[in-house]
């Protein structure tokens, strides 16, 4: 199932990543929008351009995207692309590559395959449903990725922009399992869990939504990791009425390295 999904959203990801480099490489304009979170050229003509793209191919499908208004007619439907087109725009203003595109579709509330292509770093990684994870150079086949089996020396990943107190407060408690903190941008954290360069990646706050976290799940699951909603310790659903993921969440290889 699926796989005629996957291989469009492949290609739209090539075209997105095209066009989100023509602004990174030539320049781009900044707005602030009514969150106080910037938005760029870059982010508006690429959430276009995938919904163009996805729509005509199918066109039953339901959208939520981080750059359009909320339709919510899309609770009604199975299928549900959900969309940011660049994660991480404070990484892309910053210009230090350290931003992805997010493309998951979502059947039953349930992530089934997601794309998170890192236009800069020219590679992507890749997942549907029951098929494993994959991470090549964007544009061409990938190859096969999974968690590593770390219960202890763990590497810790921390955003750029969103480190918050809280979340240096765990991990200096849990100092004797955590050997490394590194910082990563957007979805990176958890696309380098996924391919066994890290082990654990949380966010204690509820300033992320639905957009920034369904095409990294999947790719975490298929790799043998988790990404878990902190409250209930179940994998985050989506197509919901509120978008944010308000009780915060972690990402780990191994249910033995939730610390909390």
């Amino acid at each position: 199932m699926f796989q005629r999904e996957l291989e469009e959203m492949l290609k739209v990801a090539v075209e997105a990543s095209e066009n989100i480099m023509k602004y990174y490489q030539n320049g781009f304009h900044t707005e602030i929008k009514e969150d106080n979170s910037p938005v760029t050229e870059a982010d508006k003509t690429t959430d276009t351009l995938i919904k163009e793209r996805l729509h005509r191919l199918f066109p039953t499908y339901s959208f939520l995207t981080e750059e359009s208004n909320d339709d919510l007619r899309r609770l009604q439907n199975d299928y549900v692309f959900i969309v940011d087109p660049v994660d991480g725009t404070k990484d892309f203003i910053a210009k230090d590559g350290e931003f992805t595109c997010n493309i998951a579709l979502a059947y039953k509330h349930e992530v089934v395959v997601g794309v998170v292509a890192a236009p800069a770093l020219g590679i992507y990684y890749y997942a549907s449903k029951g098929h494993g994870a994959y991470k090549g150079k964007i544009g061409e086949k990938g190859e096969l990725i999974h968690v590593n089996d770390k219960i202890d020396n763990l590497i810790a990943l921390i955003s750029v922009f969103h480190f918050k107190n809280n979340e240096r407060q765990l991990l200096e408690r849990h100092a004797n399992r955590i050997i490394r903190i590194e910082r990563r941008g957007s979805s990176l954290k958890a696309c380098a869990i996924a391919e066994g360069s890290a082990e654990i990646s949380y966010r204690l706050n509820e300033g992320t939504k639905e957009w920034d976290t369904a095409a990294f799940q999947i790719i975490v699951e298929e790799a043998g990791g988790y990404v878990l909603n902190l409250a209930t310790r179940k994998p985050l659903t989506y197509n919901r009425t509120d978008v944010y993921n308000r009780e915060g969440y972690i990402i780990v290889n191994n249910l033995e390295n939730i610390l909390l």
